[in-house]
């Protein structure tokens, strides 16, 4: 997949933008507060429909705007496509591939998959569960898209078992044949889940222990573990087990909606014991390896965005990244720095084929 060109109109700090991009490396170079990041977030919502910070949409129009569009000419082996964002300011959202509109935003992902390295990525570490459980959803959406429906559907049963035990606390009541209903099929999509994101985590854990041992020189060692109340039990025993606690609770306490993951280092958690540089070489080291589980699961090479990649990576970390990505194909990528000369010199030892834009 490459992105040949792209367009901003009303699009946070840039009310009408174009660039016409390099097959391998676009790197955007500027002050803080420039509008760097908003154009690799420009490029996340082509990939997802949304914005990697997690702003609301309408946020993210322009102030004094009506609306935000963003449009770019994508191709995809021999042919190209016209891939068009247009937010307005009522809420809705619409995105068209070729002028046909999608119906579901679930529809288009996975055409245009992307991977975003960025210093938000340091919540995954140090954020809830919630983060971490988002981040691995995300990645397996992007190629499963049986497993984004059974996530939906899940989602959908949990919020109606809630509103019925929130029901029956206000009312002081409670009926066990109102709740089955919900239970069978909460069961079913919460193993189906469960056991798509086990087999995920057995697969991808050894490939960012690979990448991590390069960036550190093989100095220190990582570890991976998926954190899940069905390693212990199955879903319907787990609902009969905490039926009292979610009545007195009034929502389900317990299922795949509570999944974590613990990133380690050296045998310590890496929350505690990993120093930024160490933290950032891990998150590296997982969104390539993200990389790599999306162009062998997809078909397609993920357009790779990365954010402030250098900061906080001391010269051997950097050396070894480069000689990394300089030895792996990862396909397009998007690079910003506040470094002009820094950047230039780091994209020319990866490839010559590189266009730099000032911000």
């Amino acid at each position: 997949m490459q992105v040949r060109n792209i367009s901003l109109l009303n699009f946070k700090n840039h009310p009408e933008r174009q660039f016409e991009l390099s097959r391998q490396i676009n790197c955007f170079v500027g002050d803080n507060g420039a509008g760097k990041t908003n154009v690799l977030d420009a490029l996340h919502y082509l990939s997802v429909g949304k914005s990697f910070l997690g702003t609301s949409d309408t946020q993210n129009i322009t102030r004094g705007s009506e609306y935000f569009t963003i449009q770019a000419l994508i191709e995809e082996e021999e042919r190209e496509h016209l891939l068009n964002v247009h937010q307005a300011q009522d809420g809705k959202k619409h995105i068209r591939k070729n002028g046909k509109l999608y119906t579901r935003i679930s529809e288009h992902i996975g055409f245009l998959p992307s991977v975003m390295i960025s210093p938000y990525d340091s919540n995954l570490i140090s954020d809830s569960g919630e983060s971490r459980r988002r981040f691995m959803d995300g990645m397996i959406s992007q190629v499963d898209s049986q497993y984004l429906h059974d996530l939906i559907q899940y989602q959908k049963i949990l919020k109606q078992r809630n509103a019925l035990l929130k029901y029956f606390q206000r009312n002081r009541t409670f009926q066990l044949e109102s709740l089955e209903i919900y239970d069978e099929p909460w069961a079913r999509l919460a193993a189906n889940i469960f056991q798509v994101r086990r087999d995920f985590i057995q697969t991808i854990t050894p490939i960012v222990q690979y990448y991590y041992s390069v960036l550190s020189l093989g100095k220190e060692e990582i570890a991976m573990e998926y954190h899940s109340h069905l390693h212990d039990t199955d879903p319907m025993h787990l609902l009969r087990n905490n039926l009292e606690k979610d009545r007195m609770l009034s929502y389900t306490g317990q299922g795949i909606h509570k999944d974590d993951l613990w990133f380690g280092l050296d045998g310590y958690p890496l929350k505690k014991s990993g120093s930024q540089g160490q933290q950032k070489s891990f998150l590296i080291a997982l969104k390539l390896a993200q990389t790599e589980h999306l162009t062998k699961h997809a078909g397609k090479k993920p357009i790779l965005l990365l954010d402030d990649i250098f900061d906080k990576l001391d010269e051997s970390r950097v050396t070894q990244l480069i000689q990394l990505v300089n030895a792996q194909d990862f396909g397009q990528m998007f690079i910003t720095d506040t470094h002009k000369e820094r950047t230039e010199n780091i994209v020319k030892r990866i490839n010559e084929e590189s266009k730099v834009f000032e911000i």
